[in-house]
């Protein structure tokens, strides 16, 4: 199994041709030809270049242990893969959140310690991203210091083929956001799992609003045109997971509430879908991060 890149132009300005090239292991099997052209196509439209990576390996069958060893692998490639090519001694970088950005956290510590990167400053998404790099001794800042980001890697719940992302699963969506746009690269690292046509059915759009007045802020969500036919869900128990597991609304770092937006069809305009949530009194901010992705690493089992 192996992590293929999938490069954007430098700038966040769209551009007219693109095409996509494979780094990787000479060994790993190319994509579906299929599936390569079809997501190019689409990449080509907004400006950005998209191949998923299908290597030989065979699949597990058996549920548990086994299938879990497999992903955290491919969750492991490409958050190490992102750090060896992108992270540059000397540099500010944004450390994402999620169980695929931590083995990017914990790629950074160990090159950190082994004195293979040196000088480097990490602006952390989450709280939980801040413990972990505390452990690992890697340094810390805020955005109120360090605002000009050479680079930040964080994982995905949702790409589609024009490298537009669903974000936020984990529940800090508005700090991945406000920290990564800040970036001068944003390298987004995944494993296949999370390639969908479109967004919305595979993974339901994270919003965080206030807790005040939430029932009617939920009712407006329903209401925008661009999001027409979308059930919005209270997320109750844990912030970091979308499944129900207790009977109190999910607070996030910012002390605010998640409501997940699920969809039968895809999201027709992702961009004004976004543009009317953030329009919307009593939304914080989005799971729908568009326009924002220099390259995207994913591995294939």
């Amino acid at each position: 199994s192996t992590g293929f890149v999938a490069p954007t132009p430098q700038t966040r300005a769209p551009a007219s041709v693109a095409s996509a090239r494979h780094l990787g292991r000479e060994t790993a099997s190319a994509a579906p030809a299929e599936a390569a052209g079809k997501l190019a196509a689409f990449g080509a439209a907004f400006g950005a270049a998209f191949c998923t990576a299908a290597a030989s390996m065979k699949r597990s069958r058996s549920p548990g242990a086994a299938m879990k060893a497999t992903q955290d692998e491919l969750k492991k490639q490409v958050g190490y893969k992102a750090v060896d090519d992108y992270v540059k001694s000397g540099t500010v970088i944004g450390l994402g959140t999620g169980s695929t950005a931590a083995f990017a956290v914990e790629r950074v510590g160990e090159k950190l310690k082994n004195g293979e990167l040196k000088d480097i400053i990490a602006i952390p998404t989450s709280i939980r991203t801040k413990e972990q790099a505390e452990s690992l001794g890697i340094p810390l800042a805020t955005l109120d210091t360090h605002s000009d980001l050479d680079v930040a890697i964080d994982g995905a719940d949702e790409v589609d083929p024009g490298l537009n992302l669903v974000k936020g699963g984990g529940g800090a969506l508005f700090r991945e956001k406000i920290v990564e746009m800040c970036a001068k690269k944003f390298i987004v690292i995944v494993d296949e799992s999370k390639i969908c046509d479109g967004l919305g059915p595979g993974f339901p759009v994270p919003v965080e609003i206030v807790p005040f007045c939430h029932e009617h802020t939920m009712r407006e969500i329903a209401k925008l045109p661009a999001l027409v036919g979308c059930e919005p869900v209270l997320r109750l128990g844990d912030v970091a997971n979308n499944k129900p597991d207790g009977d109190k609304p999910a607070v996030t770092d910012n002390g605010n509430y998640i409501v997940d937006l699920k969809f039968t069809t895809p999201i027709k305009d992702p961009v004004a879908a976004g543009e009317q949530l953030k329009a919307t009194v009593g939304v914080v901010d989005h799971g729908l991060f568009t326009g924002m992705t220099t390259a995207c690493i994913v591995a294939g089992s």
